[in-house]
């Protein structure tokens, strides 16, 4: 039998709960979510003047689209051919006036819809972290860090782009393409008709496209998810590659995702590489057309040269939105497939939620007692706790020990409602801790994990992290009391000293100090220690041990320790076993009933 004070098993491994992020992805969705629009043009109606000032100058740019091969066509069958120059002169001014014209409009445009873009990219992720940040700590260990980074970054930036650029572009590109449609046949309908025989073509090129267009970009969405997935993962776990020397493996198998991810991406590329070429192709042809009909019609008299001049010119606008039109659609793919994921993730509830009409905790004496407690971290897993029934009183420090696995952690876990009960309740002071809000409760208890997070700031951002407001001599008063003052102040920038990611550049012992210094500062009523001593030299653990003493002082305390001197000192030990309370006493009592307990202290000596 394994005895051990760590976290508690869930069940929940980040590998076993984990969708495929590919085939499922790359299959569901359909070309057009509606839901999935609509809800993120909700985006874009804060900005509504800037869209609405946007489109104004989309329509003024359509405008002149259409009218510079009209002046053209005046200029020449009205001017050129009548050697009238000033006539040629006016109308050059006015092409010239256009064309500036045309400048402002689409600089105009472009710079309003790229001010939207990172207002909305901005707003969009925000909302994102806050979401994230509301999800109970369950759904964070069933998804690796990675996929949820691509969801905030890559997912939400291509939804962007099809909410600023997407729709002013769509809108104007159809009104230039009926624009010129609706002038060439006023023109000369015959000429049109025998222009727009491309046309079918041009339909049955982009059905083609987009039937494989479709899957193809949700598979691209897919395997970056899992590129960066992978990354993350594969980097955080950095030291057991090198410690087991597995660069090797861990190479070939980033290659693999790698891979799989370049092969998705060309997929979508070459389809939209066949596509376009073939629209090109397609404008070409209906180029010669033109010239092969109008230049015969012009020499029978049936056209003007100015109206051949400006057909031409018509043909190649008309061709120039169609080829959006299909940049856009890949667009919208791209965008449908993020969409979807950001959305699915938006509409995900959080399990643990403030009930409504839930209020602040008051302050507490800090009695806690658990009713006839039974928990599951999911409907479909077995129970992790069965019927626990256990009382703390304010002040009293408790210990829990039992083999791994037991549920120890679970408990602890369950005071700070970090999971909610699947029956019975968990009381402080008398007060069910669903009726009060998730953020007061924290305030009044805290949590020194085994492994304690310290972020990439100061020692000192660090410690007054559950306290933002707290002074530097409040902060040097904390790490005294946490024995952390002496070894913070022999660093060359002393409190200033940045911490590196994960803490590589102090010891164990050292974030451990600084963690119970974080503690002692936030001054929390109820205090959870979980194996606070684990893995630290006995000269560490001396100062560790001085610095506890001083944070369990006046306070609930609810000790996981393997750490004989530690379960001593406890008021009373409760004994887990499968979910069970087993056992329940002082050290003393325990040893005497040479039951699970006496077989911990005999494995520890």
């Amino acid at each position: 039998m394994t005895f051990s004070i760590g976290s508690t098993s869930t069940g929940m491994g980040p590998r076993g709960a984990l969708e495929d992020f590919g085939s499922k992805e790359a299959a569901e969705g359909v070309i057009f979510n509606r839901r999935v629009v609509v809800g993120m043009l909700g985006y874009l109606r804060p900005y509504w003047r800037q869209m609405s000032l946007a489109f104004i100058l989309m329509l003024a740019e359509t405008g002149l689209t259409l009218l510079t091969p009209y002046l053209m066509k005046v200029a020449i069958d009205g001017y050129i051919a009548n050697s009238n120059l000033p006539g040629l002169g006016a109308v050059a001014l006015q092409l010239s006036a256009a064309f500036v014209g045309l400048y402002i409009a689409t600089a105009g445009q472009s710079y309003l819809l790229t001010w939207v873009a990172q207002n909305v990219l901005a707003n969009l992720r925000a909302q994102l972290f806050r979401h994230l940040q509301a999800l109970h700590i369950g759904y964070h260990d069933s998804h690796i860090v990675g996929v949820t980074v691509s969801r905030l970054i890559n997912d939400v930036a291509e939804i962007n782009d099809l909410l600023s650029q997407g729709i002013i572009t769509l809108l104007g590109d159809l009104l230039t393409l009926v624009g010129i449609i609706v002038v060439m046949f006023i023109m000369n309908a015959r000429l049109a008709l025998l222009t727009f025989t491309v046309l079918p073509l041009m339909f049955l090129a982009t059905y083609l496209f987009s039937r494989q267009a479709r899957s193809a970009f949700r598979e691209t969405r897919s395997k970056v998810a899992a590129v960066v997935g992978d990354l993350a993962q594969e980097i955080n776990g950095i030291r057991a590659i090198q410690a087991f020397a597995q660069e090797q493996n861990t190479q070939e198998r980033f290659n693999e995702v790698n891979t799989q991810n370049r092969d998705a991406y060309i997929n979508a590329m070459s389809l939209s590489y066949i596509f376009l070429p073939s629209i090109e192709f397609l404008g070409v042809l209906a180029t010669v057309i033109v010239l092969l009909f109008g230049g015969l019609a012009a020499q029978k008299g049936d056209v003007t040269l100015g109206v051949l001049v400006a057909f031409l010119s018509y043909v190649t606008r008309f061709f120039q939105p169609v080829q959006e039109l299909s940049r856009l659609y890949t667009t919208l793919q791209s965008a449908m497939a993020g969409g979807e994921q950001v959305v699915k993730l938006l509409e995900t509830r959080p399990e643990v939620a403030d009930a409504p009409g839930a209020h602040p905790m008051p302050t507490v004496r800090g009695d806690i007692e658990f009713k006839h407690v039974s928990f599951r971290y999911r409907s479909d897993a077995p129970e992790v706790l069965k019927d626990i029934n256990l009382k703390i009183n304010a002040g009293q420090t408790v210990a829990l020990v039992g083999p791994t696995g037991a549920g120890k952690t679970t408990i602890a876990s369950l005071v700070s409602r970090f999971f909610d009960v699947s029956q019975g309740s968990v009381e402080i002071d008398g007060l069910d801790i669903r009726q009060v809000t998730q953020s007061s409760l924290r305030q009044m208890v805290c949590v020194v994990p085994q492994e304690p997070f310290l972020f990439s700031r100061s020692i000192a951002d660090n410690i007054r992290f559950g306290r933002p407001q707290a002074s530097d001599a409040e902060v040097e008063q904390a790490a005294e009391l946490a024995n952390a003052h002496g070894f913070i102040k022999s660093l060359p920038l002393g409190y200033a000293t940045r911490i590196l990611e994960g803490g590589v550049n102090v010891s164990v012992g050292q974030r451990q100090l600084i963690a119970i210094a974080r503690a002692i500062l936030a001054n929390p009523r109820i205090l959870i220690l979980d194996e606070a001593t684990a893995n630290i030299d006995s000269v560490t653990e001396s100062l560790i041990q001085g610095a506890i003493e001083r944070l369990l002082k006046q306070r609930t305390a609810i000790v996981i320790a393997h750490r004989l001197s530690t379960i001593r000192r406890a008021d009373r030990i409760f004994v887990i076993d499968v979910g069970r309370i087993v056992e329940q006493g002082t050290h003393d009592q325990l040893l005497e009933n040479k039951g699970l307990y006496f077989q911990l202290h005999e494995h520890l000596k």
